[in-house]
Order: C-alpha cells, then sequence, then structure tokens
C-alpha cells in the first residue's frame, strides 16, 4: 500500500464530504462521535474484541474520537469505549458479545484479541514443554472465538450501511514464514481460512471481510520486549501506522473488499 494512493483515495473522500482526520483516516460530518467530532458510516457503530491491551487498546482509544459508539470487549478493564466485560474464549463470554454488541445495528466487528504459549518467541521455548491447556487456550482465543464471535455479529452488521470486519492475523500465518510457536501458528493460518471463507460466506450480504498480518507492532509491551533483547525499535512497525491501516480499511465503499495486508517491518523478518 502506497502512502500516494492513500493521498489520492483522502481526496476522493473528501469529493464525497469527507475531511481528514490528524494524519488518519477520513471523517465525515453526517454524524458525530462520543467526543463531539464528525464520523463516517464504518465508524460510526464499532466493537472491538480485546480493547485493554496492546493493539487493541491502541485501536480503541484512536476509534473512540470517531465513532458514536465504542464497544471495548475484554476480560480486564478497557479505558476506552464502553467496556464490556467478556471472555470470549468461553461460550458464556460470547453469548455476552452477543447480547451487548448483536442488539441493534453494528458498523464494524475488529477483532484485534490475539494470546500465545507461555515462553513463545523467546529462547526458553518449547513444543514439547506446552501443556494441553495452553496448546487450547490458544486456539481458542486466536481461532474458536473468531469464529464464535463473528457468528453472533453478523445479524447485527447486516443492518450497516458500510459494513466491515477486521481480524489481527500474524506474519506466522502465512506460507514459509520461520515461526517455532506451534499453536500460534497454526491458529493465525487457521485464521486466514476462517477469513477466506466468511468472506464467501457472505458476499452477498456484501460485508468486508479482511485479515491483517503484521509483524512486530511498537506498542509499549513490544517495544519493551525489544529493548530487553537488545533489539531496534525498528523491528517493529510504528503503532500509528497499522491504525492508518485500519482506518483505510474501514473508509472504503461497500463495492471494495481487501482480503489480505502483511505489514512486516522493514528491517524485520518477512520484508
Amino acid at each position: 500500500m502506497s502512502w500516494p494512493w492513500f493521498s489520492s483515495h483522502l481526496r476522493y473522500q473528501a469529493s464525497k464530504g469527507y475531511t481528514a482526520v490528524a494524519g488518519f483516516g477520513v471523517r465525515c460530518g453526517s454524524s458525530y462521535s462520543m467526543l463531539g467530532t464528525p464520523v463516517i458510516p464504518g465508524m460510526a457503530n464499532v466493537a472491538i474484541i480485546g480493547g485493554s491491551r496492546g493493539i487493541g487498546e491502541a485501536v480503541a482509544r484512536h476509534l473512540v474520537a470517531k465513532s458514536e459508539r465504542v464497544l471495548s470487549i475484554s476480560r480486564t478493564v478497557s479505558r476506552y469505549g464502553e467496556w464490556i466485560k467478556a471472555d470470549v474464549s468461553t461460550l458464556e463470554g460470547v453469548n455476552t458479545v452477543a447480547e451487548v454488541a448483536g442488539q441493534g445495528g453494528l458498523d464494524s466487528l475488529l477483532y484485534m484479541g490475539g494470546t500465545w504459549e507461555a515462553n513463545a518467541f523467546t529462547p526458553s521455548y518449547s513444543f514439547s514443554s506446552c501443556s494441553d491447556d495452553d496448546i487450547a487456550r490458544v486456539l481458542n482465543v486466536n481461532l474458536l472465538a473468531p469464529i464464535r464471535i463473528a457468528k453472533v455479529l453478523v445479524p447485527a452488521l447486516r443492518k450497516s450501511s458500510n459494513p466491515k470486519i477486521i481480524f489481527m492475523g500474524a506474519l506466522s500465518g502465512r506460507d514459509n514464514f520461520s515461526s517455532r510457536e506451534v499453536a500460534n501458528t497454526a491458529s493465525k493460518f487457521g485464521l486466514r481460512g476462517v477469513v477466506h471463507s466468511l468472506r464467501e460466506e457472505l458476499r452477498y450480504d456484501r460485508i468486508s471481510v479482511t485479515v491483517i498480518n503484521p509483524g512486530n507492532v511498537g506498542t509499549p509491551e513490544v517495544l519493551s520486549d525489544l529493548a530487553e533483547i537488545g533489539a531496534p525499535a525498528t523491528d517493529a512497525i510504528p503503532l500509528e501506522d497499522l491504525l492508518m491501516i485500519i482506518d483505510c480499511v474501514l473508509c472504503l465503499s461497500r463495492q471494495t473488499c481487501i482480503k489480505e495486508i502483511d505489514v512486516p517491518a522493514m528491517s524485520s523478518k518477512g520484508a
């Protein structure tokens, strides 16, 4: 994705009555966000899974200024949007999401939650040492929960004039990417299959389904981990870049669907 293309996209949106928002995406004057600023249709009513930490928290903070309603769904307290306490790795948590977010219309579902095995991405990781509970937890959060959440929220998304679903994948789910974390890698491969099948299933509903596959993303947690092992911060993509990509997907028209976006850091694996 080239920035000149994105600039052209913003100019096109401006011709339709949208205006730029601090370098990230666009906004529309037809309705107003929780902070009184105009919003665009794809960002009006948003549900974010995993909105209390990492990428999910950053996305929630970013979209609060652009949305009428942000539902931030997580096990721990989210500081941004309306916090919905739910553990989506359980059926009880999925039912909670269905009861709260499934009522009325929903413009966008952003599944930002994710987890990995104990000692993942460190020299201490050992597949042979992974417990069955650990493996099941990773597969539940990264693979089964996205399927279940999408299923219960599709009826609400069908009511939107420009519905979007975005899943946060990973480069480790791409072909021939060297990654030792077996359960996490399997779940990210599987998530790509979910996205491709779901896109076909929802094609006639014109619900856009996208998976974003980043490498390391420069959240405070990741930058701290990189510093601990003596790796440069440039091994992670800037968080602002990821937010811009999400904005772009959300503000595209209903005629367009972005299938996958791979986002490695220029100086890291996968570039």
